[in-house]
């Protein structure tokens, strides 16, 4: 199977491998990133609840 892909001559056809290793750091740090907001929300539903209804109850009267 072969894959062929015509683009407008006006494209770039070399990549920059300056800015494509910078892109690519910028990836994996905000991967790392949206990991750890994952495991804290992880660690979070994990942590036991408090038991009663200890200040769930509101005073309405004046």
């Amino acid at each position: 199977m072969s894959l062929s892909i015509n683009s407008p001559s006006s494209m770039p056809t070399t990549i920059d491998s300056g800015n494509s290793l910078k892109v690519a750091v910028m990836a994996k740090d905000q991967q790392k990133a949206e990991g750890q907001m994952a495991l804290q929300l992880i660690e979070a539903a994990l942590a036991p609840q408090p038991v009663g209804n200890s200040g769930h109850n509101i005073n309405t009267t004046a």
